[in-house]
């Protein structure tokens, strides 16, 4: 009666094996460390680990070993004194091809990594760092767009030779005023047929007929959604310039994101950083003058000498074609004569009219994509840290004008469909830079992080012993049993969180804690209920049996409902909430199989082949 099948025994056994394999890690610690990852004008290779060793060594600084994975290079340190010095040599010997970041390196030995056994992330109010919530103002956003929008109906008004009185952005719509209505009406069709982003609505106004046109709400959130990924990708672009290791930076909400750097303290440094901008330039190529003289000093008046990002020179000329404020938008694609990557790109108004002009009269003509980082350093000046701005220009692409462009055209020439993609955000990181007003703002200090782990930890301690003894003291050997599930349940929690690469915060300490106290609430359940059956005049086998069936179905409500509360704080909650909501549906599920199917097992065991057992509960 009180013995599981042969399989059911081999789950209970394949899952704990599983959890503790994959809880592991977790027991081995970090080292301190220091990364070095390459720029795109560099590569990580042995060369590189060649140089930093001997720097290192020159410098007496010790490291335990250098790894190279990853297309990245790691230091291990014993201590975070050695560390912090091999950071600051480092980056002042290696120059700006490489970000040197400060890290903690996780000490799994090689056959737990080969089984894709790793620990689980610590977040930021555990780790220390700098937490920011930013806000993009979408007003900004709709306003751009409309403006650009207005550009657009300018220029199709006047290829059409639709005579207007005046085109003009008002509030949340764009106003056209017509001579005449059969003006209007021409205008109405050609506008319906060519921009169909717009929503478009005839009006008699005092003076004049009137066509009044708002963005579409399809329209609005496509680009409200691409404004807010292109400054996720330039704040990406900033944060490699702190030397992060491992920065967070994603959407919360339709018009928020939040960064975190773990490890930084100096938040103005930060704030700079993060408030850098960037810009792209289309140039033509001066090919009539010989690029060598410039390059041994001799530059021409009316030319620029820059560099390939695989460090070609070329000599450009200074007169800029299109800027990237005038990109609206660029996507990466297939170029449908030769099938090979290509970048599509579509320009505003005043850029479409431009460009068409200058690549008239260049068809077979060389043309430069230039991308500008603005970069914010801190260095000493006479004994005071100042901030300083520079321009950082790089070529990141060269193609041959084949026809006259206008407002969409296609880049070319490109190596890999993963550089298309690459262009085509940084195309689109350049064009459009909503204002973005910092909200909130948290600093944990490493100290502070220590403490709250060494906090966490002893919470959920504490909270486990006096379970401990609680169950011990109510329920004798049975009690003994659920504390040996309510060990493991532990166990499969960290295992589970290790596995799904989980980020473990305070509040997620906070959901272990009580999914501790809660673990235990199904066994209880099922003891009494054993009980009361021993108490009715069963005997202990059928007691046991009675206890198990009759308990599941109120234990399985009581659990599916808490589920159901943490998927919702999931969906609905901010990033400290989600952490909680997964600790806690982790903790449900695996209690449930710990306290249900495990101690059933373990009970199983003692009891199982006994006729007349004597219960301890």
């Amino acid at each position: 009666m009180n013995q599981y099948p042969m399989w059911k025994n081999l789950l209970v056994v394949v899952v704990l094996l599983v959890g503790f394999i994959y809880a592991l890690p977790n027991v081995f610690g970090d080292d301190p460390a220091v990364q070095v990852s390459a720029t795109r004008t560099a590569s990580v290779d042995l060369d590189l680990v060649n140089r930093a060793e001997t720097k290192l060594k020159n410098a007496d600084i010790q490291f335990k070993r250098a790894e190279l994975l990853d297309n990245r290079l790691l230091f291990r340190f014993d201590d975070s004194d050695t560390q912090l010095r091999a950071q600051a040599l480092l980056s002042e010997q290696l120059g700006g091809d490489f970000i040197v970041a400060l890290n903690l390196a996780p000490n799994t030995p090689s056959w737990l990594s080969a089984l894709g056994a790793s620990p689980m992330n610590l977040g930021l109010d555990l780790r220390g760092g700098v937490h920011f919530l930013m806000e993009v103002d979408m007003n900004a956003v709709r306003q751009q767009s409309l403006n650009s929008f207005a550009g657009d109906i300018r220029v199709l008004l006047r290829e059409a030779n639709l005579r207007y009185t005046r085109v003009e952005v008002e509030g949340d719509s764009i106003v056209v005023a017509f001579r005449d209505a059969e003006q209007r009406d021409q205008a109405d069709r050609r506008i319906n047929r060519e921009l169909s982003e717009l929503q478009v609505s005839s009006q008699d106004g005092d003076a004049s007929p009137l066509l009044v046109m708002q963005l579409t709400e399809q329209a609005l959130r496509e680009t409200q959604s691409m404004a807010l990924q292109q400054n996720i990708t330039t704040l990406r672009n900033r944060i490699n310039e702190l030397g992060v290791a491992e920065p967070t930076v994603q959407q919360q909400g339709d018009s928020r994101i939040v960064v975190q750097l773990p490890g930084v303290q100096d938040t103005a440094q930060a704030k700079n950083i993060l408030g850098a901008t960037a810009t792209l330039e289309f140039r033509l190529v001066d090919f009539e003058r010989d690029v060598q003289d410039a390059v041994n000093g001799r530059v021409p008046p009316n030319s620029d000498l820059l560099y390939h990002r695989d460090g070609r020179p070329f000599l450009l000329q200074k007169r800029v074609m299109v800027t990237g404020d005038q990109v609206i938008n660029a996507q990466s694609t297939i170029d449908g004569q030769t099938g090979s990557p290509a970048v599509s790109v579509t320009l505003d108004g005043q850029g479409a009219r431009a460009f068409s002009n200058v690549t008239r009269d260049n068809i077979g003509n060389p043309m430069a994509v230039v991308f500008i980082e603005s970069k914010t350093e801190l260095r000493e000046v006479d004994g005071e840290m100042v901030t300083i701005r520079r321009q950082v220009p790089e070529i990141i692409n060269v193609a041959t004008i084949r026809d006259q462009l206008s407002k969409r055209f296609q880049i070319t020439g490109l190596d890999s469909t993963s550089e298309a993609r690459d262009l085509a955000l940084l195309l689109r990181a350049g064009a459009l830079a909503a204002p973005i007003e910092i909200v909130e703002e948290r600093t944990v200090g490493p100290s502070m992080g220590a403490e709250n782990i060494k906090q966490g930890f002893m919470s959920v301690m504490l909270g486990f012993a006096f379970v401990l003894v609680f169950m011990v003291f109510a329920y004798r050997t049975f009690g003994m049993v659920a504390n040996l599930a309510l060990a493991l349940n532990l166990v499969l929690i960290v295992a589970l969180l290790s596995m799904l690469q989980a980020t473990l915060t305070m509040p997620g300490i906070a959901g272990i804690v009580l999914t501790v106290g809660m673990a235990v609430d199904a066994n209880v359940l099922i003891f009494e209920r054993i009980r009361e059956e021993l108490r009715a005049g069963n005997s202990p086998q059928s007691s046991i049996d009675s206890g198990y069936g009759k308990a599941f179905s109120t234990i399985a409500d009581a659990n599916i409902t808490t589920l159901i509360a943490a998927v919702v704080l999931f969906g609905f909650g901010t990033g400290t909430i989600k952490g909680f909501a997964v600790t806690l549906s982790l903790g449900i599920i695996t209690s449930m199989f710990t306290a249900i199917i495990g101690t059933r097992a373990v009970v199983n065991l003692i009891y199982g082949r006994q006729r007349r057992p004597q219960l301890s509960i």
